[in-house]
């Protein structure tokens, strides 16, 4: 399986308590719900069609678990994509305090340990995506351990100034190829990357640039 990032975040990269005031209140954060005023009726349709659509697994972190579980066992239409994908197919929850029992939500799976070679050998398995919602803890891990294949990202029109942000000062140099990019009405931006090598590069008074790739110099011309 591919391992893919489904993330909700801000222009300024935060990515915490997107969805209500006391979604994620961690490290004193107090602007949670700040997605909500920019949602328009793609948002709904992106996250069904372009991202549970393709997973077979469900990866989450201890936060991410603890708050979907009881919106998402208890929702209204158990057939629709999201509530099916979350409540019937196999999860993976990484925790080094839940036993089996307090995990129970369908078809779970602990993860205590060394997380970084259990996700690699989790991806090894038949299928289709391995899929991680959130969990930004774990979305830095999987990151900065280069196990991620794909990144979706539904950035949102605002600023939040504070919380906890998807790439940070300790964030593993990366580039990306863009996939695809979508705008929607209401202002939303859904992009889907695909890492490659981190590059940098001088631009110089010639009108050229010299790059840098893994220690090999390139130079190329930048158009007028």
């Amino acid at each position: 399986m591919k391992l893919s990032l489904n993330i909700f975040v801000s222009l300024d990269g935060v990515m915490q308590g997107p969805g209500a005031p006391q979604e994620d209140t961690t490290g004193g954060f107090t602007r949670g719900g700040w997605l909500v005023p920019h949602l328009d009726e793609e948002f709904g349709r992106i996250v069904d069609e372009e991202w549970f659509a393709h997973a077979d697994a469900v990866l989450l972190g201890r936060t991410t678990f603890d708050m979907m579980r009881p919106y998402w066992s208890a929702y209204p239409n158990q057939e629709e994509l999201v509530a099916r994908v979350l409540n019937t197919f196999p999860k993976y929850l990484v925790s080094d305090t839940l036993t089996d029992e307090q995990a129970a939500w369908g078809p779970t799976t602990v993860i205590r340990g060394d997380v970084v070679e259990q996700v690699r050998a989790i991806k090894q398995q038949p299928g289709r995506e391995l899929q991680v919602h959130g969990s930004w803890q774990l979305a830095q891990t999987l990151h900065n351990a280069g196990l991620v294949d794909t990144y979706r990202l539904l950035v949102f029109p605002v600023v939040v100034g504070q919380g906890k942000r998807l790439f940070d000062e300790h964030s593993r140099p990366t580039a990306f190829r863009t996939v695809s990019r979508t705008a929607t009405a209401g202002g939303l931006t859904h992009l889907v990357l695909e890492p490659t090598a981190f590059t940098s590069g001088d631009l110089t008074a010639d009108g050229t640039t010299d790059l840098e790739a893994d220690g090999t110099e390139v130079s190329a011309t930048v158009p007028a």
